[in-house]
């Protein structure tokens, strides 16, 4: 199990957990499983990016290592760039975290995200610096037309009849989503779309969606997409204002792909989070549904063992394997939006399965790791989760990226789910 990396990189509160030092103790680290590796590198827009950015780079080039830095850019394009192209890519960023956290995810030369016991292995470096005898280089390059040039090829369709709404999170799909849509012929509106990284995620993107809902009222606009501070996930709103998120949106494509005879073995992989109303229509459309831990890195090591195609999580996380090794926000959203022009159908239209009624609360705490190994807790849920069987579900666990435990209760009745998840963050408080 790795120290520094949690279930997506490393994450934490920039000057306390996560510093300079450690973004170039990673850098360096990279030098010393590859000799004079190419490393790319992008951010979102944080404030602290920069300086980590530099930091991680002034690492990899004192090993020999070459550094390619493309800027504000999403976290899939890191992917999708250094497929084929460089040996590591790493991005910057604390996807949905608030502005005061900070990260660093690293993607493989095959395009993927490290997995847990590759992490342990780089984790290995850390207490060591390797001096190169020939330092590397560092250069500044804007291979965002690339990245563009792939999202725009995904479009089946001109857009020029539809009117579509962006919250960018004021993240790293800033510039480029609204491009894309313009792009394909749609007219855009915005709202969170600029370069500040002192703003990111706050009251606004995937887990703030009223901004976006309220826009597109305004503009009568068909719908509209929010991704998080660097677009790896994305939430879909309809012309009512109806939430799509990622469980609604992995069924739609679910559907559209199976049409398609895309979805190899008709099935598809989910996380203990996914509703059980998904799981039972997708059973009525002879699709199957595996179940992972939470977190997209365990979503893609199913999906790869078993050469599966799409999976995802409820917080927006979608991962079209057959387009790209990790989830895209950006990707998903022109693949959703493939779907209502060919359907010709709303997004209401084109979700008819019935979600399970779920109550979701997190609880900031101080210790994560003693809270989930409570004995008084474990019996709690042990307990309420007998009394509900087989009907509903509880799931109570611990942030993997930040310092919260995080309660879901599923039951056929939402104020009993509303009343179990309250008695388990009771018994959190306490603890």
């Amino acid at each position: 199990m790795a120290n520094f990396f949690g279930t997506d990189g490393i994450r934490g509160i920039f000057g306390q957990n996560l510093t300079i030092n450690l973004a170039q103790t990673v850098g360096n680290a990279l030098t010393q499983k590859i000799k004079n590796p190419k490393v790319l590198i992008g951010s979102d827009t944080r404030l602290s990016s920069d300086i980590l950015k530099c930091s991680l780079a002034n690492g990899v080039m004192l090993g020999g290592g070459n550094v390619v830095d493309v800027g504000i850019m999403p976290t899939a394009s890191i992917s999708y760039l250094t497929k084929g192209n460089f040996d590591y890519g790493v991005m910057i960023s604390a996807s949905h975290n608030p502005p005061e956290y900070n990260g660093i995810k690293i993607f493989l030369k095959s395009g993927r995200k490290m997995n847990d016991e590759e992490e342990s292995e780089l984790e290995n470096y850390f207490s060591s610096t390797f001096e190169s005898e020939h330092y590397g280089t560092y250069k500044q390059k804007n291979l965002s037309k690339k990245y563009k040039d792939f999202l725009l090829s995904n479009s089946e369709f001109n857009l020029s009849k539809y009117t579509i709404c962006i919250d960018a999170s004021n993240g790293a799909s800033y510039k480029i989503a609204p491009f894309v849509f313009r792009k394909l012929g749609a007219q855009v509106f915005t709202t969170a779309c600029k370069n500040k990284g002192e703003l990111i995620n706050e009251k606004c993107g995937s887990l703030n969606i009223e901004n976006l809902q309220s826009l597109i009222k305004s503009k009568n606009a068909d719908f509209g997409f929010a991704f998080d501070g660097d677009a790896d996930r994305v939430i879909a709103v309809d012309s009512n204002g109806e939430v799509f998120d990622g469980d609604k949106i992995l069924y739609i494509l679910a559907k559209k792909l199976k049409s398609e005879n895309r979805l190899y073995a008709n099935t598809i992989v989910g996380t203990s989070h996914t509703n059980s109303g998904i799981m039972t229509a997708l059973n009525k459309n002879k699709i199957n549904l595996i179940r992972t831990d939470i977190g997209d890195k365990y979503v893609i090591d199913a999906m790869e063992k078993m050469n599966l195609t799409l999976g995802g999580e409820q917080s927006g996380h979608i991962i079209l394997r057959d387009k790209i090794s990790t989830g895209d926000g950006l990707l998903t959203a022109i693949t959703l939006t493939n779907a209502i022009c060919k359907e010709n159908k709303t997004l209401s239209e084109l979700f008819d399965a019935k979600l399970l009624p779920q109550a979701n609360i997190n609880v900031v705490v101080k210790d994560k790791i003693k809270v989930v190994n409570n004995e008084e807790l474990k019996k709690l849920i042990t307990d309420i989760t007998f009394s509900i069987s087989p009907a509903g579900r509880v799931l109570v666990r611990a942030s993997g990226t930040e310092n919260k435990i995080r309660i879901m209760v599923e039951h056929p009745s939402q104020s009993k789910a509303n009343k179990l998840a309250r008695e388990i963050k009771s018994l959190v408080l306490k603890i």
